[in-house]
């Protein structure tokens, strides 16, 4: 065969092209992973979570800069794992699997910002400032900067990262997406590496059971030179030197709590890196005993709940639900719903197996079936690639970030006089609301006391109650009453006063003794005013002894016969 000697460089570039590709592409491996292994794992990280909180709420925050005494510890009763249901670091992480549930693993983080604005639940430190950014129109990356946010190095995202490593298996850089989304809501340098870290953990600690590879893991998604990856060297350097938890712990003190050098930009008690810190001697001393994990990390102190619930949720995570003790599972009651979010356990469950798929796929992996026909997570393998390093007292420049009117009016703020007015139609169109409290989370209850859609309102103090008010026309010729179903809080009582034109039409106590079931049904005859348009006022009175006052409303109708 005839060839000109054009053909004979076209074919030597190719060879050479090809030469190249294969020397530079690097073998890709793949880790594996039943659904239903992926399953028991994931489960078993939620209940070390809800396990540590548990146990150490009794103890938040009484030991500062001190050890706990030994024999001071509670001692843990398996109905306890039930107490977690209320837990600020459970149903706060669970907001964020929700804006993902409802918008998509890859919801914006403007989006997230809304989602987390909107929250109704009580928040302190670096959430409420930020929480409280966003609420007036700081959009984020902004909400969480040091020039908005006071507190960037608080411990909120490092106790709220768990769910980004229970949704990624073997997949570190979407925990580190997770902490770029939702820990810039309200941390910024390393109280957002402290979750990307905890994150990390969480996604190693699904194929690994060493917790010294599985922390070293998590080391490697934060950026080496922040003060956040100094302290997890040094805890792994210190527990190789230091034969008890105990020394490990004052040289922790020493350096990270009393030296001002690492505590710029922090809040004491609250900062990431001692509280993490304490996380770390858990791991590390506990030795893989369930117990002396969780015990270790709460004596530690400080947030000596928060911390035990972290330790405890990455050393599950590496058992498995059905290899734990019977003590931390035997009294779940899996149908109780977390306080402020739209989860029990199965739904918890669930949320998180539809988001990792997502994320697997993402990542460049795939789902297969084996020839039992199980589903298989096929996990690539990829170096974790960590955020860029900032310092929290020594920030970059802002984002000049903003909220559009558009977006500013999705927020609605729990309890405000826009968000009770929406909750009010929707019980009762037409009325409106005034002098409301803030006190027992008031607006709209999706069920109380076995209803569906109750309006919850508080006075506004002792002395000024809550009124429901409008202007009604009454009819001539016809009977027309006002009916009511109001309720009570099991542990208050509150007068329910009805007033027409300011003449008091009706004065009756709404408490355990005047409701059957916690409910009371009232009638008010209006036929006095026949012909006429009157004001009336449904008010919410304080009782006198100002002990849980709200007022539940399941019925306001105005009906003529």
């Amino acid at each position: 065969m005839k060839t000109n000697k054009n053909s004979y460089v076209w074919i030597g570039m190719w060879i050479t092209l090809l030469a190249v590709n294969v020397r530079g592409a690097e073998p890709t491996e793949y880790r594996r992973l039943s659904v239903n292994e992926y399953r028991e794992k994931m489960k078993a990280g939620w209940i070390g979570q809800l396990a540590g909180v548990s146990w150490g709420a009794p103890t938040e925050f009484k030991y500062r800069s001190q050890i706990m005494p030994d024999g001071i510890m509670p001692k843990w009763l398996p109905c306890m794992i039930n107490d977690a249901f209320v837990q600020d670091d459970l149903y706060v992480e669970m907001t964020f699997l929700r804006s993902m549930e409802q918008y998509g693993l890859d919801v914006s983080i403007r989006q997230a910002g809304i989602d987390f604005a909107n929250s109704g639940y009580g928040l302190w430190c670096a959430n409420a400032a930020g929480r409280n950014n966003l609420r007036k129109g700081i959009a984020p990356p902004d909400s969480s900067h040091p020039k908005f946010n006071k507190c960037p190095n608080d411990i909120d995202y490092q106790i709220e990262a768990d769910y980004s490593g229970l949704i990624a298996p073997g997949l570190p850089n979407v925990a580190i997406a997770m902490g770029e989304k939702f820990g810039r809501l309200m941390n910024y340098g390393d109280g957002m590496y402290a979750g990307q870290l905890m994150g990390a953990m969480y996604a190693e600690a699904f194929f690994e059971k060493g917790i010294i590879k599985v922390i070293e893991a998590g080391l490697k998604a934060i950026p080496a030179e922040s003060q956040h990856a100094e302290m997890v060297r040094d805890v792994l350097k210190w527990s190789k030197e230091c034969p008890t938890w105990e020394e490990c712990w004052k040289r922790c003190e020493e350096k990270y709590r009393k030296n001002p050098e690492y505590q710029k930009a922090s809040n004491g008690d609250i900062d990431c890196k001692i509280n993490g810190a304490y996380v770390l001697l858990g791991l590390l001393y506990g030795k893989g005993d369930l117990d002396l994990t969780i015990q270790i990390a709460c004596r530690g102190g400080q947030d000596s709940d928060c911390n035990p619930s972290s330790a405890g949720g990455v050393l599950f995570t590496t058992l498995g639900f059905s290899k734990l003790p019977e003590r931390f599972t035997k009294e779940l009651n899996e149908k109780t719903v977390f306080s402020h979010t739209a989860y029990n356990v199965p739904g918890l469950l669930d949320v998180c197996e539809k988001l990792v798929r997502q994320a697997i796929v993402k990542e460049g992996g795939r789902i297969e079936k084996n020839a039992k026909g199980e589903e298989i997570f096929v996990i690539p393998v990829k170096p974790a690639k960590p955020s860029k390093l900032e310092l929290s007292w020594a920030p970059g420049p802002i984002a000049e970030s903003k909220f559009t009117e558009a977006e500013m009016a999705q927020i609605i703020v729990p309890g405000s006089a826009k968000a009770l007015k929406i909750a009010l139609d929707k019980v009762a169109p037409g009325w409106s609301i005034a002098n409301c409290g803030a006190e027992m989370e008031p607006g709209l209850r999706d069920e109380e006391l076995g209803r569906k859609n109750i309006l919850i309102t508080h006075p506004l103090d002792k002395d000024t109650p809550c009124v429901l008010s409008r202007m009604a026309d009454i009819p001539a010729g016809k009977k027309t009453t006002i009916k009511l179903t109001v309720g009570h809080h099991a542990g208050g009582d509150w007068d329910l006063v009805v007033r027409g034109d300011a003449q008091e039409l009706l004065r009756k106590t709404v408490g355990e003794t005047t409701t059957t079931n916690g409910w009371l049904n009232v009638s008010v005859d209006l036929s006095a005013y026949r012909g006429k348009r009157i004001f009336l006022e449904l008010c919410n009175q304080p009782s006198g002894d100002w002990c849980w006052e709200g007022g539940y409303w399941a019925r306001i109708s105005i009906e003529t016969e």
